[in-house]
């Protein structure tokens, strides 16, 4: 294995010599995500919650990897319905509670070989609190600063090219239909702004969890409106209906 130096212009083009690059294999790629607590419905109408990181956003659509024999994939492709619970940095307890969990049985063979077991009640074991949703089945998890009540619009195979993993990995498309907020963490004087200094989201990190450190500096992309990023999709949630809450 060997090592190249590489140079990059610094201090308004100043040449200078950058630490050096070395070629690794880590066996993940997980450089740090928000956590998510996924609910969803099962086929008994129970709820399942589970913890992922495989997620990003874009206005108001999420992307989600999960693996294809999981719960939480099973569900999403039979009901099309979920929510995004994002907890805080107080709630890494609750979260590590549900790791190696499953609500798949019996567990599959490759999650069972890594410790994985099946709890049925998830909301319990991690001490959350299932509160009905607005527009969809699943409930939200009351404890989570951020929730977002989704439903699937398309699903997109990962790695279909390759024969080994084909099938293995699924990404999810959802379109979320509301945004529900603690008010400790909303911007003072806004109606629909969340306040950087006070949302301290979970953040996973090579398995393991972080919290954020505070601002380094002042963005100068923070100067364009969030008004201007507003999408066709929000004056689209307008119209999901209250769903009706299980009995």
């Amino acid at each position: 294995m060997t090592t190249q130096n590489t140079t990059n212009g610094t201090n308004g083009g100043t040449p200078g010599t950058a630490p050096a690059h070395t070629p690794i294999e880590p066996g993940i790629l997980y450089f740090g995500t928000p956590v998510v607590l996924l609910s969803t419905e099962n086929e008994d109408g129970s709820a399942n919650l589970a913890p992922m990181s495989s997620a990003f956003w874009l206005g108001w659509r999420a992307m989600l990897g999960l693996g294809a024999r999981s719960q939480t994939a099973r569900n999403l492709l039979r009901t099309g319905e979920c929510v995004l619970n994002l907890p805080d940095d107080s709630l890494a307890a609750a979260v590590d509670a549900l790791a190696l969990t499953t609500g798949r049985d019996p567990v599959p063979d490759g999650k069972w070989k890594r410790g994985y077991r099946f709890h049925k009640d998830k909301f319990a074991r991690a001490g959350l609190t299932a509160v009905p949703s607005l527009t969809v089945r699943p409930p939200r998890a009351g404890q989570c600063p951020v929730a977002m009540e989704a439903v699937v619009e398309a699903t997109h195979p990962l790695a279909d090219d390759d024969p080994e993993q084909r099938g293995g990995i699924v990404v999810f498309e959802v379109r979320v239909q509301r945004v529900l907020v603690h008010d400790a963490i909303r911007m003072p004087g806004t109606r629909d702004r969340i306040d950087p200094d006070r949302w301290r989201p979970l953040v996973m990190s090579f398995q393991e969890l972080y919290g954020l450190g505070g601002r380094l500096r002042e963005s100068r992309l923070a100067s364009i409106p969030e008004d201007m990023y507003r999408g066709p999709d929000i004056a689209r949630s307008h119209a999901a209906g209250v769903t009706t809450v299980r009995p």
